[in-house]
């Protein structure tokens, strides 16, 4: 919920003081993809520093946006930015690491939270109560 309340307070910014706010998604930042969701979710240290100069010299015309930054996995699930919105073409492929990663051939389960076992409920409550 804090990054969803930043990128408002981003919009607010844009909108009231006519600041151009680019708020950037960030998937699963790693030198190499090391699990099976990486596989879709993975962002290249490359890919990075592309996604943050595009947000950086995007036009004035680009107001606010919030994009996905995500390399051009074959298996992501995350749609990537329109041009028109930040100029950055993502190079690298998951798919590259694909045969290091073990289960990597075990199909993703469509009904698990898209931020992985971070998002479940078991993996929150072992931090609050002992």
């Amino acid at each position: 919920m804090s990054k969803v309340a930043v990128e408002a307070l981003g919009q607010l910014y844009a909108d009231k003081f006519g600041l151009s706010v680019i708020c950037l998604r960030i998937g699963s930042f790693e030198d190499a993809p090391t699990e099976p969701r990486h596989l879709a979710t993975w962002l290249s240290p490359r890919d990075t520093m592309g996604y943050v100069r595009a947000a950086l010299t995007a036009p004035q015309s680009t107001r606010f946006a919030t994009v996905y930054a995500v390399s051009a996995n074959s298996r992501r699930f995350w749609e990537l930015p329109d041009e028109s919105v930040l100029a950055y073409t993502p190079v690298d492929n998951a798919e590259a690491y694909a045969s290091r990663v073990t289960d990597a051939e075990v199909p993703a389960d469509p009904s698990a939270p898209q931020a992985g076992p971070y998002a479940t409920p078991e993996f929150t409550l072992k931090h609050i109560w002992p």
